[in-house]
């Protein structure tokens, strides 16, 4: 499902533990890392697409978080120009993507990169909150840092009494 612009809606999802490090996961068989994603299917709010994807992606349910929060709005990135397929309709140059904000409450153990017959990811790791800016794929960066700027106060917040974990 691509919208009039050629953007495929969709959702990221940036999940902290108690240290407020966040789960940085590595695509199956590539040297490349990144947050959760993954598309939006038609009928499907992004709130249902990402517990959907949370499911699919890392093994946990609704009742293994808390929601802290979402982006505001749609965040977007083209994908570079020699992967857009002109030949096809409709035209696909990129995703827009809302992204949410998740507190891990159950153990760590729970997260399993095999919960769908085709997984995703092959491994993850914990990393410092703007760690991901230096390690994703360069055409995904700008939206990273819009995401990371925006909820950032939501989980560190002025001060521990103002941020999510107080």
């Amino acid at each position: 499902m691509t919208d009039s612009d050629g953007y495929r809606p969709n959702v990221g999802i940036i999940l902290a533990n108690d240290e407020r490090k966040l789960l940085w996961a590595r695509r199956i068989r590539q040297d490349a890392w990144q947050f959760p994603q993954g598309g939006i299917r038609r009928h499907e709010t992004p709130e249902q697409a990402m517990y959907r994807e949370l499911g699919e992606e890392l093994g946990l349910q609704k009742e293994h978080v808390t929601l802290i929060g979402c982006t505001r709005d749609w965040l977007r990135y083209e994908i570079p120009k020699h992967l857009v397929r002109r030949d096809r309709t409709p035209l696909y140059i990129g995703q827009k993507q809302i992204w949410f904000l998740l507190h891990l409450t159950a153990q760590e153990q729970r997260v399993t990169l095999d919960a769908s017959s085709r997984p995703e990811f092959d491994r993850w790791r914990w990393v410092d909150y703007w760690r991901p800016l230096a390690e994703v794929v360069a055409f995904k960066r700008a939206v990273y840092e819009l995401a990371l700027t925006e909820l950032e106060p939501l989980l560190f917040g002025e001060n521990t009494r103002d941020s999510a974990f107080h």
